[in-house]
């Protein structure tokens, strides 16, 4: 049986042990039988789970920094735990693929734009009591000691009328 073929068939019936043979035959330089267009796919699939992770752990990120900042009085340490968790997953990415720090530049907003309403079913508050643009800078979203205050927004004029 073609070894191609007996490959491209076991990717479809035992994922592992296609990954175990692909693996075998790169180390052995027989590169001739290894099934190319199913490695193509699991390194192109690569490549997007790293992407999709990064949005999924920006969102949280952002999600959380919402409810943080405009409904204070339900702070908890479960909601600092997790925009803590989902900082480092976001760390822990760019240290491995720098260059993921590009697309976190580009996605942004989408999952600025995807986190609100999730805030809003979260906290049953209404959409608009969050900005339709990003409160927040990119530098602050992954700063670990930066959490919001309401106070941020409260201009000095505004401040003064509330100090009376």
């Amino acid at each position: 049986m073609n070894p191609q073929l007996s490959l491209s068939t076991l990717y479809e019936q035992d994922y592992y042990l296609w990954l175990e043979q692909t693996a075998h035959l790169l180390r052995s330089g027989r590169f001739q039988n290894v099934d190319v267009e199913n490695l193509i796919e699991e390194i192109e699939d690569m490549g997007r789970s790293q992407k999709d992770a990064l949005y999924s752990n920006l969102k949280v990120v952002l999600m959380h920094l919402l409810k943080w900042k405009y409904q204070q009085d339900l702070r908890s340490s479960s909601w600092r735990a997790s925009i803590r968790e989902h900082r480092q997953r976001l760390k822990k990415a760019f240290k491995d693929s720098p260059s993921l720090k590009r697309y976190f530049t580009e996605i942004f907003d989408e999952c600025y734009s995807d986190a609100r309403p999730l805030a809003a079913d979260e906290t049953n508050l209404p959409l608009d009591t969050f900005p339709e643009l990003c409160p927040f800078e990119t530098d602050e979203v992954l700063n670990p000691d930066y959490l919001p205050d309401l106070e941020e927004d409260v201009q000095p004029s505004q401040q003064s009328q509330q100090d009376e």
